[in-house]
């Protein structure tokens, strides 16, 4: 949130007006006013922790990119592409052991 400090900048360094930061950031008056107010230069958002479908089969996949990223643009393809050219027994034989 980088319009924190430009607005910071506009009023307190360039003395300009809350209606014509507000004009220039397409924001209302109020929140630009409640913004100088705050003492906070930056919101806080707290991280989200939660972890993804595909976490156990990570190593596996950056393995496939990373030998994909080493051949020329035309040969390479996406994982959608290596997932299918797979036969099944080695697909589940693959993502079991990883």
């Amino acid at each position: 949130m980088a319009t924190l400090n430009v607005i910071r900048r506009w009023a307190l360094r360039d003395q300009m007006s809350i209606r014509e930061i507000s004009r220039r950031t397409g924001l209302a008056r109020n929140t630009i006013k409640k913004h100088l107010r705050s003492e906070e230069s930056e919101p806080k958002y707290p991280r989200r922790s939660s972890s993804s479908k595909l976490d156990p089969y990570a190593e596996k996949l950056a393995t496939w990119l990373g030998i994909e990223a080493t051949k020329s643009r035309k040969q390479r393809r996406t994982l959608r592409q290596i997932h299918t050219t797979q036969p099944k027994k080695e697909k589940t034989k693959n993502l079991s052991t990883s």
